[in-house]
C-alpha cells in the first residue's frame, strides 16, 4: 500500500483466478463447462473449449476476476454437480483510488502484480509481499497422491510506503499544469516539481499529459480515443511510453536564464562581485567572446549600467557571460560539481537521466559563455530544482526523496528514510544574497507576474530553445517561498508553448501563484 498520511494511493484488493484441470472434467461435461466459462468471463467459446479439451495438467481461463463472477461460477458448479476440474484461487489486483493522481510517480503493475514503473517498480520488493498457497501431492492429472492432505501456507502482505507527496499540493499542481498546457497550447506538454529545500521531500511532481493508473494501456486523451482502434500496435506502444515517462526526472532540457542563479551564486561565493555595486556592469546589447558576438535578449534596447541585482532582474546575458569569464572553466566547473549538476540526484524513482555537459577539457570560451547564461547544455528539472534547493536552504546540498517511511506489514514497525543533507555548496551569506535578488526579480523584474500580496516570493524566469533549429522553445519559472525561511522550491516547465502568450518565461508564471 502507498500512503499520503492516511490517504491510500495504491492498494491491493482481493480477486480470483480461474483455472481448469482438463483431465478431471468428465467428457460429457466439457462443452457445457466451456459454454459457461466463455459466457461468464466474456471469452471466445472455441478457444475456451480447446483449453477444456487439452491434454495438460492445468489451463488458465481468467485472471483477476471480481468475486461476484466467481461466486456465480460456484453456484453453477454446485447446481450441475461439477466438483472437480475447475479451480478458483484467491489472487490480488492493484487498484489506484485516485486514478490519474501522481501517475508518473506511482507507476503501475503488470498482470502478475510486478511493479513496472514509478514507485511500484522501484520499491517492488517492499510492496509485493508473498502469495499464499495450498501444498498437496498430485499426479499429472491433478489427482491427489498419498494421504498427507493439504498444507495451507498463509499469504504475507507487502509493506506499506509513506510518501512525501502532499495530496493537496499535488492536486493543485496537476490542475493548473493542465490549464497552463492547454491555454498556452504546449505541443510537448509540461511538468512541475515542488520540493521542500530543507529536507528534500518532493511535495508534488506532475507531468502533463497524464494517464489513468487503473487503465495504463488505454488511450489517455480524447483525440487518441478517436483513432486508437485503428492504430498499429507499435504506434500505440510509443504513445503510451511517452505518457508514462516522468519528464521531471527522465527528460533533459536547456534551462535557460533560470541557470543564472547558479552563475550568480558561484560569482558571489568567489568574491568576484556583490549584489548592489551600482554601475559595475554595462550592457551594450551584446558581448564578444573569442571572436563571436553573443547578444543580450534585449539587444535592440540595451540595459546599460547595472548592478548584479539589476542584471538578474533584467536577465541580462552579457553580465553573466562576463562573470563566467572571470571565474574561468576550471572554477566554474567546480561549482557545477558542488551543485551536483554533473551527476544524477539519486531520487528514489526509476529512469532518472543525467545532465549533458561538454567535458571540462573541451569547454572553450564560447562554451563557457553559453553555459553561464543557461544554454547549450541539458539538465533534468529535478537536477535544477535540487540545485536551487541548495541556494534556498542556506547552502547545503540535499538529496530529493519521494518515500519517507516504510511500515512493516506484520510488525507495524516504522523505518524512517533518512534525510541526506550534507556538503556545503555555498555559504549562508551567499545564499541570503541570492534569495534577496530572487525576491527583487519577482517584485520588480521579469518575474513580477508571480507576486502575491502578503507573501515574500523569489524566483527566476527562463526561456531556451528546445534543440538546435527546431523552432521550439522551453519556457520555465523557478520560485522560492517564503524568501525569509524557504519551505518550497517550485519549478514549472512548459515545452513549446505556441499560444498567444508567447514563449517568454515571465509571460505566464501567474499559474505558480496558485501553488
Amino acid at each position: 500500500m502507498m500512503l499520503l498520511g492516511k490517504i491510500e494511493l495504491a492498494v491491493s484488493s482481493t480477486v480470483e483466478t480461474v483455472t481448469v484441470n482438463p483431465g478431471n472434467i468428465a467428457k460429457e461435461d466439457k462443452e457445457k463447462v466451456a459454454k459457461k466459462l466463455s459466457d461468464l468471463f466474456e471469452l471466445d467459446y472455441e478457444s475456451t473449449l480447446k483449453k477444456v479439451n487439452k491434454r495438460s495438467s492445468i489451463e488458465t481461463i481468467a485472471k483477476k476476476v471480481n468475486k461476484d463472477k466467481t461466486d456465480d461460477l460456484r453456484v453453477w458448479m454446485e447446481q450441475n454437480n461439477i466438483t472437480t476440474g475447475i479451480n478458483i484461487d484467491e489472487d490480488t489486483k492493484r487498484y489506484y483510488p485516485y486514478n490519474t493522481l501522481a501517475a508518473q510517480i506511482i507507476g503501475f503493475c503488470g498482470s502478475d502484480n510486478q511493479g513496472l514503473d514509478g514507485i511500484e517498480a522501484k520499491y517492488d520488493e517492499e510492496l509485493k509481499g508473498k502469495q499464499g498457497s495450498i501444498e498437496r501431492h498430485t499426479d499429472a492429472k491433478g489427482g491427489e497422491i498419498g494421504h498427507e492432505g493439504e498444507n495451507y501456507v498463509a499469504a504475507v502482505d507487502g509493506n506499506d510506503l509513506v510518501l512525501t507527496i502532499d495530496f493537496t499540493i499535488q492536486s493543485i499542481v496537476e490542475k493548473y499544469l493542465e490549464e497552463a498546457c492547454i491555454d498556452n497550447i504546449c505541443t510537448d506538454g509540461g511538468n512541475i516539481v515542488v520540493m521542500n529545500p530543507q529536507n528534500g521531500d518532493i511535495l508534488a511532481m506532475a507531468t502533463y499529459p497524464s494517464y489513468n493508473l487503473n487503465e495504463p494501456y488505454e488511450a489517455y486523451t480524447e483525440e487518441l480515443k478517436q483513432s486508437w482502434d485503428s492504430m498499429e500496435q507499435a504506434e500505440k506502444t510509443k504513445s503510451l511510453q511517452a505518457v508514462w515517462r516522468n519528464k521531471a526526472i527522465a527528460d533533459t532540457y536547456e534551462p535557460g536564464s533560470v541557470f543564472k542563479l547558479i552563475t550568480a551564486s558561484a560569482a558571489l561565493e568567489e568574491g568576484i562581485t556583490d549584489t548592489d555595486n551600482e554601475g559595475e556592469f554595462a550592457c551594450t546589447g551584446g558581448i564578444e567572446v573569442a571572436g563571436v558576438r553573443i547578444k543580450c535578449w534585449r539587444y535592440y534596447r540595451p540595459h546599460g549600467s547595472e548592478s548584479l541585482r539589476q542584471a538578474l532582474m533584467n536577465s541580462c546575458n552579457p553580465v553573466f557571460i562576463g562573470l563566467g569569464q572571470k571565474m574561468g572553466v576550471s572554477k566554474y566547473y567546480s561549482y557545477l560539481k558542488k551543485f551536483k549538476l554533473l551527476e544524477k540526484t539519486g531520487i528514489d524513482l526509476p529512469g532518472e537521466a543525467n545532465s549533458i555537459f561538454l567535458a571540462e577539457n573541451k569547454a572553450g570560451p564560447v562554451e563557457l559563455a553559453t553555459i553561464s547564461f543557461g544554454q547549450r547544455f541539458e539538465i533534468t528539472p529535478i537536477q535544477l530544482a535540487t540545485a536551487v534547493s541548495a541556494i534556498a536552504n542556506g547552502g547545503s546540498s540535499i538529496k530529493p526523496r519521494v518515500v519517507k517511511q516504510i511500515i512493516n506489514s506484520e510488525t507495524k514497525e516504522v523505518t524512517d528514510i533518512p534525510v541526506q543533507k550534507d556538503e556545503t555548496v555555498i555559504s549562508k551569506e551567499t545564499s541570503e544574497k541570492v534569495l534577496s535578488m530572487m525576491e527583487s526579480v519577482v517584485s520588480e523584474g521579469t518575474g513580477k507576474n508571480a507576486k502575491v500580496a502578503g507573501y515574500r516570493i523569489g524566483g527566476k524566469t527562463g526561456t531556451s530553445e528546445d534543440g538546435v533549429n527546431t523552432n521550439k522553445y522551453v519556457t520555465s519559472f523557478c520560485g522560492v517561498a517564503p524568501i525569509d525561511n524557504p519551505q518550497v522550491v517550485v519549478l514549472v516547465t512548459l515545452y513549446n508553448p505556441t499560444g498567444e502568450g508567447g514563449h517568454q518565461g515571465g509571460a505566464w508564471i501567474i499559474l505558480t501563484t496558485h501553488i
